[in-house]
């Protein structure tokens, strides 16, 4: 079966009313609720309330830049991405992710040639090896974020990094949105999907669900969408997805309102059961 998850918007900050939310919106996945490390009790709460529920927590975000070009600036986010895995571990989260940044001044993950080099890799995976190394994880895994211009920016790269990193905590987050780069890659991104799953299966713990859509604007643009309003291949990804052991979670985000979400949410119902795939409810 697959997990569906998402953002919900509400008011509460309970964790049974949150994981029941989660239960009735028809989400057996979350992102994990707002807590940090310095709460032991709400996090046994989380925890608890969401076992209940059988709602697994796929993901705490960090979402900093690791390879910041200040480097007093890079130790601190270092430190706080180190602090979300380890809380990833006590939450009982499939993983932290981040995406690994880039050292372009004042930027948090902004193109810069020095990303996809030869040092750019090596800074990569001894970045990666000093986050796991730090908490050195049981269940968690640590993860980075497909990206266009930074890495892993291709199935390939990704595993070329686990291979490198040579952590079992180190584990793959697929979003074949963040790697559609060119017309030919969007026109036939099944392909491109099937090739992320064959790479990459034993190793992806948690996946992403957008859209992408091409427009005739120059240079070449492409604009992320609502789920099955774009180009994305979803009875592909679905039934990819699907084949993989442990239920691994799919989740839906970057959209603006909880309408959104419902829009998302049931137009991959719809694609699922035309294809005889099961959500976990």
């Amino acid at each position: 079966m697959i997990r569906l998850g998402g953002n919900l918007q509400g008011s509460t900050d309970d964790p049974e009313e949150i994981a029941d939310a989660h239960k009735a919106y028809g989400y057996s996945a979350a992102y994990c609720p707002e807590v940090t490390l310095a709460q032991p009790e709400r996090i046994r709460q989380i925890r608890k309330a969401f076992a209940k529920q059988d709602v697994v927590i796929a993901e705490v975000g960090a979402w900093c830049n690791m390879v910041d070009a200040d480097l007093a600036q890079r130790s601190s986010n270092q430190a706080y991405v180190i602090e979300r895995l380890a809380l990833a571990e006590e939450v009982g989260a499939f993983c932290c992710i981040d995406y690994i940044g880039s050292v372009l001044p004042n930027s948090k993950y902004g193109p810069h040639p020095y990303n996809l080099s030869t040092e750019g890799f090596e800074l990569c995976v001894e970045t990666v090896r000093t986050i796991i190394d730090a908490v050195k994880p049981k269940t968690a895994k640590f993860c980075l974020e497909f990206m266009q211009w930074v890495l892993p920016d291709s199935p390939e790269a990704c595993l070329e990094l686990i291979k490198a990193v040579d952590r079992p905590a180190f584990a793959a987050h697929l979003d074949p949105v963040n790697i559609i780069v060119s017309p030919r890659q969007y026109f036939n991104n099944g392909e491109l999907i099937k090739r992320c799953f064959e790479l990459l299966g034993p190793y992806i713990v948690s996946c992403h669900a957008k859209d992408i859509v091409l427009r005739d604007q120059l240079a070449l643009h492409f604009d992320e969408s609502i789920p099955g309003q774009g180009q994305l291949d979803y009875r592909t990804y679905l039934c990819e997805l699907a084949k993989l052991p442990g239920e691994v979670p799919l989740m839906l985000e970057h959209l603006q309102t909880q309408e959104q979400y419902t829009q998302a949410r049931d137009y991959l119902f719809s694609v699922g059961k035309e294809n005889g795939l099961q959500f976990k409810s």
